[in-house]
């Protein structure tokens, strides 16, 4: 027998919340454990193998999809769903690292862009190929065609009610 200290069993004093089931907290437990180890996991490879970490491999993906290799600090922000104060310390990080570099904006003085450097692009280039091959070892190929469909109509319903679809 498991004790809690935070069970999630627990009712409102109004009765309002119900109860999860044994099998909901387990599973919502195992979502949560699969959200701290995929991403450790995919991070531990990043470093080992590129010396990047998941964040700036993130960022270099957002602006790899971007045709100019530029995005501006708040569309960034909004694409990673990063607070833009966490976002900025981010990429002081990846600017020393010759990842990336800052431009300020000519029509609007207020405004800066993240800029993909020769090095940084060079560095995902790198980065991708073992990264792809590690989230289909870690991920993809754990999954039959239909777990893979039932997961996408999970996570998509999931995005709709988080408003992030």
């Amino acid at each position: 027998m498991t004790c809690h200290l935070f069970p999630y069993g627990v009712e409102m004093e109004d009765g309002s919340t119900p109860r999860l089931s044994e099998r909901q907290e387990e599973i919502w437990r195992n979502w949560l454990r699969l959200n701290t180890l995929l991403p450790a996991h995919l991070n531990r490879q990043l470093q080992v193998d590129d010396g990047l970490s998941l964040p700036d491999f993130d960022v270099l993906v957002q602006l790899t999809d971007s045709p100019e290799g530029r995005l501006r600090v708040t569309e960034l922000a909004r694409a990673l769903e990063w607070e833009r104060s966490r976002l900025s310390h981010h990429v002081g990080r990846m600017q020393r690292a010759g990842l990336v570099c800052r431009e300020e904006c000519e029509t609007d003085r207020r405004g800066a862009f993240v800029v993909l450097t020769k090095q940084g692009r060079a560095a995902i280039e790198r980065a991708a190929p073992v990264h792809v091959r590690t989230v289909r070892r870690l991920f993809v190929d754990a999954l039959s065609e239909q777990e893979i469909e039932a997961l996408d109509a999970t996570t998509t319903k999931l995005l709709a009610r988080l408003g992030r679809s």
